[in-house]
């Protein structure tokens, strides 16, 4: 179906792909992983043929891959690209047109897809009166209501809740039936390995592990336990045989040294934490993930640096003083009549024969306005302290 070889893409001095390769067969659902900035979404764009590879092999159907194949392609952005102003069902059917569906065979498809996903009744609404879950529903139908031999979806998951989550997990599983071959890249560890066959982990651009997750998991042994329990169980990190603690409010996610040395840690908890499960497990999919990119390390970094307190600036008594509504209306009354003053003086030298009293007596207000002002801020501010030494004999 899709065969991607020594895929690699450049942006000036910056590798953002290098070296992918992969292979997905219909009937598959194919789960492309990594961090954030990885290089998951230029892959995909570089294999839909919107940006074009420095180098690489790209086939589909054993065919180069070209512009007339989106036809049968479904792709999912990870970026919403939605008209805002358009009813939802044009908005479908115009998307369907795109494909090569009249109106006619797409109306009953849209609204078949509307009702699946909980939105029979939302077609006359505008895109953007819709939640950014229910936004995120209808970008689904816009790629999978031609069904698309192909399916490539970018964070599907992104905006759901549980319940559409499990939804949109079924009809993925149902089109997958249907031999539709499906690759996602999504951050949400458990959908991937409660639903994919194969993945393939990127970091930095380079892939670094593929394959069957079943083998891959095989691969990294079954040094893991399990815990839940009640309690604090903080401590399990100080154990010099556990390697890596994924430590949660009621929950724990170990990996040892050596497993044999299981009930030498099952002993230690005795008294320490009420325990409802211990379990010796194989490593989830999230543990893997956070090993192969260099997880513990950053996160040990980021644990020894903890959150800073909020450090609250003190006001001083000078600053509190012009806070008083005296203080502050005594002030607005000195610049009023500075400013009228200053004004009635300035028109008064302007005239032919300039008549002074008036400045004489505005220059009196101002005078008494500034002797106001002072003695209001003393008085104001001795009543702070005296405020302030009854509450420290407190």
């Amino acid at each position: 179906m899709l065969k991607v070889k020594n895929l690699r893409k450049e942006y000036d001095n910056v590798v953002a792909v290098d070296g992918v390769s992969l292979e997905v067969n219909r009937g598959e659902l194919f789960g492309l992983l990594g961090p954030n900035g990885a290089g998951k979404t230029t892959t995909i764009r570089t294999v839909l043929n919107i940006i074009q590879p420095d180098s690489g092999e790209i086939t589909f159907n054993g065919k180069p891959f070209t512009k007339e194949m989106w036809n049968g392609i479904g792709y999912l952005p990870e970026e919403r690209g939605l008209y805002r102003k358009s009813k939802i069902i044009n908005t479908i059917l115009y998307f369907a047109s795109l494909k090569g569906y009249a109106a006619q065979q797409a109306k009953p498809l849209a609204y078949y897809w509307l009702e699946r996903f909980g939105l029979k009744n939302e077609g006359h609404r505008k895109v953007e009166e819709l939640s950014k879950g229910n936004q995120q529903k209808v970008q689904l139908i816009l790629s999978i209501l031609h069904r698309p031999e192909l399916l490539i979806l970018d964070e599907p998951f992104t905006g759901l809740d549980p319940v559409n989550q499990i939804l949109l997990k079924d009809i993925l599983l149902e089109l997958r039936q249907q031999n539709t071959a499906i690759v996602f890249s999504t951050h949400q560890m458990e959908q991937v390995e409660k639903m994919c066959d194969n993945i393939c982990l990127i970091n930095k651009g380079k892939p670094v592990l593929s394959g069957q997750l079943y083998e891959i998991k095989k691969q990294y042994g079954t040094n893991s336990i399990h815990l839940e329990y009640e309690g604090d169980g903080e401590f399990l990190k100080s154990f010099s045989f556990i390697r890596r603690a994924d430590i949660y409010q009621n929950y724990a996610e170990l990996e040892l040294t050596d497993i044999s040395r299981s009930s030498e840690l099952l002993a230690s908890l005795n008294g320490k934490l009420s325990l409802r499960k211990f379990e010796i497990v194989e490593p989830s999919l999230n543990s893997i993930f956070i090993n192969v990119v260099g997880g513990p390390d950053k996160i040990e970094q980021a644990s020894e640096k903890p959150i800073p307190a909020l450090q609250v600036q003190q006001k001083s008594t000078d600053d509190l003083v012009m806070l008083d509504g005296r203080v502050r209306k005594a002030l607005f009354s000195l610049i009023g009549a500075s400013v009228l003053t200053l004004a009635f003086t300035v028109f008064v030298f302007s005239q032919i024969h300039p008549q002074f009293m008036p400045i004489g007596i505005l220059s009196a207000v101002t005078i008494l306005c500034a002797v106001r002002f002072f003695q209001t801020k003393k008085k104001v501010k001795q009543e702070f302290i005296t405020k302030a030494s009854q509450e420290e004999r407190l």
